[in-house]
């Protein structure tokens, strides 16, 4: 299988979620899912990522609901391109 890339904002909403190690527990659980932190803004309070993910299809999706049913917000990161 092909393999895909994505890129992802990750909020981390509340001190419990800025305090666990979900994404520790994502590299342990899905080992061939590769994640590249390219932006971050963390306080006591909450946490918002810049991820670039890549891997095969099937396991980065199962990943990315992974990350979900932790309580993590995930959502795309769109380009904003300006033809001129």
């Amino acid at each position: 299988m092909a393999k895909v890339n994505r890129r992802v904002w990750l909020t981390f909403g509340n001190k419990a979620m800025v305090e666990t190690p979900v994404l520790w527990r994502l590299a342990r659980q899905y080992p061939d899912v590769i994640f590249d932190i390219r932006q971050a803004s963390v306080t006591a309070e909450i946490g918002i990522m810049a991820v670039h993910f890549s891997g095969e299809r099937n396991q980065l999706d199962a990943a990315l609901k992974f990350l979900r049913q932790q309580g993590v917000t995930v959502e795309p990161i769109e380009k904003n391109v300006i033809e001129s």
